[in-house]
């Protein structure tokens, strides 16, 4: 068991950084590894049954911890999407690969049924770390990627749970469920969530108390693996117990401690899982069909993009919103082993039907990464230069103020505008942006500021003011170089990055620019003054005037910014007069 043990550390070590690093992703690491290792690899390590055995505990920490993570709160204020979305994903794609596999292979209606719900699911691991790699959580097909595996992740509790109850004979076919089992495990469940929330949190309050950390750890473990261990004795699923222990301690004061402790235990485990499932995987099959299982893999990114773009637009996502939500759930998800390798015990499937599901679901998520790049690549750049984007139509009178950019700067000026009851249009380019801001209730147009027919919709002629508060410069130039271009008499207020983009601006006809830090940097050098001794009546006034040698110096230097020599030398000279002036400053202060 240790050489084993080696092997598996060996090879998680070696490979798994190596796959993370051309953006395949850590999961697929694992699974390559132990198609290396395994039987139909290397043959390293031929026993596979019972490392899968010792491994399923990877499973039952990872449902541990998604359990700790579903607060009945948060839940709440999810359930439109989790349920709406994540219901409509799994029912479109289960009705759909399970009519293909019942009709075009001639499956028994359960069997088909369970290969349609498998290969339903999306590979929460994989998903969620590769959005998170992109920085793309936050986004729309983010933040609805969260919501439609969250609801993967509820669906396949019941799934699990009801297969020991559906396994059929492979000679009868009845597949009837035996009701008073059932009945047993509903009794189980309910007697777990009624008696087990307040016991756990006694157990670890106790703990917490007169325990350390080591023996915190020990409980948490105990409480994950000791329900997994109770719900096989009664015949039930261990992934199930683990989960609902976890959605027990959701809304305790120890969350945070518990994931923290299991952390490293989940990530061990769960990778020797997917290590043990790819030894599992029959590169025979492979080898023999290898155009057939590409071109399976391939179809069911297909089917599954095909659902869930469609239920995104049904629910008014944006068509590149859409897209990249099909693109992120594409592929096969990790459950689709743990429910395959059940249905062949349970002789739901057959040894080599199963072997050629888990061999297309592996191969799915091989091609995962594959189109994300060809979507970035080829997909994005294509389709921008062909189409207008969808900006929103503007549908109100004009109003005083119009405001293109809607982050921190935006945010404030707006605040501060509504505070004193003046209306205003406020415009961002960015989608995430204007998807997040209005969330809190804020009406926000999504729009390029720079367009002429969007400033004309926004009303602008009629505006006694224009605010540009867009963060990059370059399309800040842009703005308004529109605006003084097309609406010469509409003053423009804007903020600049630096000294040389405040040039830009002015170079324009920019009617008031403010640098982004100037005011947040004159009142740190006040307060670090204060802090130095100086009486604040001393700080304030050291700063104001630095404030306005500054704002000279700048309009001077504008008129020479182009000319690096001269501009370095008025550098110079600036230096040693403000040196000047405060050294005539403490003579005074002093006299």
């Amino acid at each position: 068991m240790l050489e084993q043990l080696t092997l598996f550390l060996a090879a998680a070590v070696l490979i798994v950084p190596l796959f993370k690093r051309m953006g395949l992703g850590t999961v697929l690491g694992y699974l390559i590894a132990g198609m290396l290792l395994g039987p139909w690899g290397l043959r390293l390590v031929t026993e596979v049954e019972s490392i899968l055995h010792v491994s399923e505990l990877g499973v039952v920490l990872l449902l541990f911890v998604i359990g700790l993570e579903l607060q009945p709160s948060r839940l709440w204020v999810l359930r439109r999407t989790v349920f709406g979305l994540g219901s409509a994903q799994v029912a479109g794609s289960t009705l759909l690969i399970g009519t293909v596999a019942a009709f075009g292979f001639a499956q028994h209606w359960l069997a088909a049924g369970v290969i349609g719900f498998g290969l339903a699911m999306s590979s929460t691991a994989f998903v969620l770390q590769t959005l998170a790699e992109r920085n793309e959580l936050t986004t729309r097909h983010g933040r609805d990627s969260f919501a439609i595996l969250l609801f993967q992740d509820l669906a396949i509790i019941p799934a699990l749970a009801a297969l020991p109850l559906l396994a059929y004979s492979p000679e009868t076919r009845t597949g009837e469920a035996d009701w008073a089992e059932l009945l047993r495990a509903l009794a189980v469940l309910a007697g777990m969530a009624l008696a087990g929330r307040q016991l756990l949190r006694w157990a670890f309050r106790l703990v917490a108390r007169f325990g350390n950390r080591e023996l915190f750890t020990a409980t948490a473990l105990l409480v994950a693996i000791g329900t997994a261990v109770l719900m096989a004795y009664l015949d039930l699923s261990m992934s199930l117990g683990a989960f609902l222990a976890g959605v027990l301690l959701a809304d305790s004061e120890f969350r945070h401690e518990i994931e923290a402790v299991l952390e490293p235990f989940k990530g061990l485990l769960l990778g020797l899982f997917f290590i043990a499932v790819g030894m599992t995987v029959n590169l025979g099959v492979v080898a023999q069909w290898p155009l057939a299982l590409a071109g399976a893999a391939l179809a069911l990114g297909i089917v599954k993009f095909i659902v869930v773009f469609a239920v995104a637009k049904a629910a008014g996502a944006k068509t590149e919103s859409a897209r990249n939500l099909g693109i992120a759930l594409a592929a096969g998800g990790e459950f689709a082993f743990v429910l395959f390798n059940l249905a062949r015990q349970y002789s739901i499937v057959d040894r080599a039907t199963a072997d050629m599901l888990m061999a297309t679901v592996v191969l799915s998520m091989m091609l995962a990464p594959l189109l994300f790049v060809v979507n970035d690549k080829v997909v994005k750049p294509w389709l921008s230069a062909r189409a207008d984007p969808e900006f929103d139509r503007i549908d109100e009178p004009g109003n005083a103020v119009v405001i293109a950019g809607f982050g921190r700067v935006g945010q404030i000026v707006a605040r501060i505008l509504r505070m004193r009851g003046i209306p205003f249009t406020a415009v961002d380019i960015s989608q995430t942006q204007v998807d997040f801001v209005r969330k809190f209730g804020s009406k926000i147009y999504y729009g390029d500021a720079s367009r002429l027919e969007l400033l004309r919709a926004a009303k602008v002629e009629q505006a006694r003011l224009f605010v540009v508060a867009v963060g990059n410069a370059e399309k800040s130039l842009k703005i308004a170089q529109t605006m003084r271009r097309h609406f010469p008499n509409v003053p423009v207020y804007a903020r600049a990055r630096n000294r040389f983009h405040c040039y830009k601006l002015l170079d324009l006809g920019v009617h008031y620019v403010m640098r982004d830090t100037i005011l947040s940097s004159l009142a740190m050098a006040r307060e670090v003054l204060t802090g130095l001794g100086f009486s604040p009546e001393r700080a304030a006034e050291s700063v104001e005037k630095f404030r306005i040698f500054d704002e000279a110096l700048l309009a001077r230097q504008h008129a020479i910014y182009h000319d690096e020599t001269a501009l370095v030398e008025s550098v110079r000279q600036a230096t040693e007069e403000l040196r000047g002036l405060f050294e005539a400053d403490q003579s005074e202060a002093a006299g």
